[in-house]
């Protein structure tokens, strides 16, 4: 047997003999430590009420056991340090007599000092030592002043022990220590990910699972990540603890570990203890489609307004998530689903959150009123607006450069405009309109969005037309066109007088027919913004369905009727005035229902 270290005076034999049998203990290489051994170290803390503690190499074996008193043990030197971007490849775990699992000063000193992989202590429950809970802590990183960040994790009970996948903790921990000797940022090279979708019960949306893990794959690639690997799982219904099954988490796990894996999207709204369990089983970045879109939006957002929106919308999904991050090591690298406040939300709390999401809230609602005084402003001049509206990436950038000769950035991609674009658009009747690019809809938009966006979406609620810009060219530009729908009646736009826009149709195979078929469809325009076709006949279809709200007029109101005159300053917009012999010669905009009053008085219209 080998030698138990520590201060073993006083201990009777079958004690010394149970501290012996440690060694022959084998963990799994995957596992911070067995059931098993938890229950055998804290049986003997109980018995003694001393300290006790092993070290384990990274294939699970025992190299050193050692007993000390009540309040610490004694930890000796290993071999085993590496170089400075690497931990030790040794973990350390010990007791703590009297339940309490929180790591003391000299275990975080030891784990600096060390480097040991990781540092855990066992808070043993006296009645149950089966039941015993621990912590544990890793190095992260290095700070500014080249001290090692440490940060601790727990408490984890004995059940969770079967699922906490080690190795690929000590992986992001190792290359987040390695990006900070080498002051180096993530963002350096493409984040790996995989991608994963759960396909449960009687799909009632349009939908399959197929199609929408591969919009998931489009929205990672936006978002920067190098997708790896799809995975597909199907279940009667989601795992409350995991979402998808025990097993196949293990199985994502391996693959992570194998190849090197930074994180993994699902595509589906996680809970937030769903995400903490992920994130400790797979030992990696656990993100859900609403994470992902959240951080595309951060990265688009350029305008004050856009990115207090987008702000605003990250802080209400981090919220309910601040309490007990998990292992999400990842996190504190940068990288995806850490842009904006998710920056500092390991290191700020619910109060402070709030109080944020207050400000916020108040300096949006500054800009709503800006943009209703605007709109008033629009209304009393009768000038009519119009809206751009459709599914991200569907191409309503381009025709509004094309309509109004703008220059408004646009690229093939999911959500490559943000922040919503008002230009000046001139209708064939010579009549100015307002033509109003909007933000990009997508199935399952998260609701921090809609709530955040309200003042934005504004525009499309108090538009006089919508036109519903559609990319025929897809596949699936049907369910595209119901997901859009969905949103609008979401926002209260849904009775708006809606246009329907048939865009890219020269990427239609010629022989297919389907442009024939759109032909039929009634309410609708078939155009390609990018080889202006088909773009007369839109103009034409606007002017058509924007009644004519006001019309410009010139008048001769006689000095006994100056009231009359003075009341068109408040129903109209007067453009010109002039004092002559005959009264007032005024030339103003008025409403079609106003123009009854000044019939009588009317030079020219």
């Amino acid at each position: 047997m080998q030698k138990v270290l520590g201060n073993t005076d006083g201990l009777k034999n079958n004690i010394i003999a149970a501290l012996e049998q440690l060694y022959e203990c084998k963990v799994p290489a995957w596992q911070l430590i067995s059931p098993e051994l938890v229950a055998q170290m804290a049986a003997i803390t109980t018995a003694v009420n001393r300290e006790v503690n092993v070290f384990l190499d990274r294939k699970g074996n025992v190299l050193s056991v050692s007993i000390g008193d009540s309040n610490t043990v004694s930890l000796p030197d290993l071999p085993g340090r590496r170089g400075s971007g690497r931990l030790s490849g040794i973990r350390c775990i010990h007791t703590h007599p009297g339940g309490n699992p929180q790591l003391s000063g000299i275990d975080y000193s030891a784990l600096r000092g060390h480097k040991y992989d990781l540092m855990a202590a066992i808070g043993v429950n006296d009645e149950k030592p089966e039941e015993s809970v621990l912590n544990f802590a890793i190095i992260t990183g290095k700070d500014s002043y080249g001290q090692y960040i440490v940060q601790e994790y727990g408490t984890l009970k004995p059940d969770a022990l079967e699922t906490l996948f080690l190795p690929n903790i000590i992986s992001s921990a190792e290359k987040l220590l390695a990006l900070s000797d080498d002051n180096r940022k993530m963002e350096q090279r493409p984040e790996r990910a995989m991608l994963v979708s759960l396909e449960y019960g009687k799909q009632d949306r349009l939908w399959t699972s197929e199609d929408s893990l591969e919009e998931l794959r489009q929205l990672a690639e936006t978002a920067g990540a190098e997708v790896k690997a799809k995975f597909l799982q199907k279940r009667p219904k989601p795992d409350p603890g995991f979402f998808i099954g025990r097993g196949k988490v293990r199985d994502l796990a391996l693959y992570a570990q194998q190849e090197e894996i930074d994180m993994c999207v699902f595509d589906e709204e996680l809970s937030p203890a769903q995400q903490r369990n992920l994130e400790q089983a797979l030992g990696i970045k656990v993100l859900d489609r609403t994470a992902l879109i959240l951080d595309i939006f951060a990265q688009r957002a350029r305008t004050n307004e856009g990115k207090l929106q987008v702000e605003l919308a990250q802080l209400q999904y981090t919220l309910p998530r601040i309490m007990g991050q998990g292992l999400s090591l990842s996190r504190l690298g940068g990288g995806i689903g850490t842009r904006g406040p998710g920056e500092t939300k390991l290191e700020t709390d619910r109060r402070v959150i709030r109080d944020r999401i207050a400000y916020i809230k108040g300096c949006i609602d500054k800009v709503q009123n800006v943009r209703k005084l605007h709109r008033s402003q629009r209304n009393k001049n009768q000038v009519p607006s119009v809206s751009l509206v459709g599914y991200t990436n569907a191409g309503k950038s381009t025709l509004l450069n094309v309509l109004t000769n703008s220059e408004v950035y646009e690229k093939d991609q999911l959500f490559a405009t943000l922040d919503p674009t008002t230009r000046q658009l001139e209708l064939p009747d010579k009549r100015q309109a307002i033509l109003t690019d909007t933000v990009g809809f997508i199935q399952r938009l998260p609701h921090q969005l809609i709530a955040a966006f309200k003042s934005t979406l504004e525009e499309t609620v108090d538009a006089d037309l919508l036109v519903h810009v559609i990319d025929v060219s897809h596949p699936l530009y049907k369910e595209q066109s119901e997901a859009v729908y969905r949103v609008l009646q979401e926002i209260g736009a849904q009775e708006k007088p809606v246009l329907s826009v048939f865009n890219k149709i020269d990427k239609l195979p010629p022989d297919s027919g389907l442009l024939d078929q759109l032909k039929e469809i009634p309410e609708s325009v078939c155009i390609s913004a990018k080889k202006n076709i088909g773009l007369e006949k839109l103009l034409e279809e606007i002017t058509a369905r924007l009644k004519l709200k006001s019309v410009e007029v010139e008048l001769m109101i006689p000095y006994s009727e100056s009231g009359l005159a003075a009341k068109m300053f408040d129903s109209g917009t007067v453009l010109s005035q002039e004092y002559e012999g005959e009264g007032i010669r005024i030339r103003a905009r008025v409403q079609n229902d106003e123009l009854s009053r000044y019939e009588k008085y009317l030079i020219e219209r």
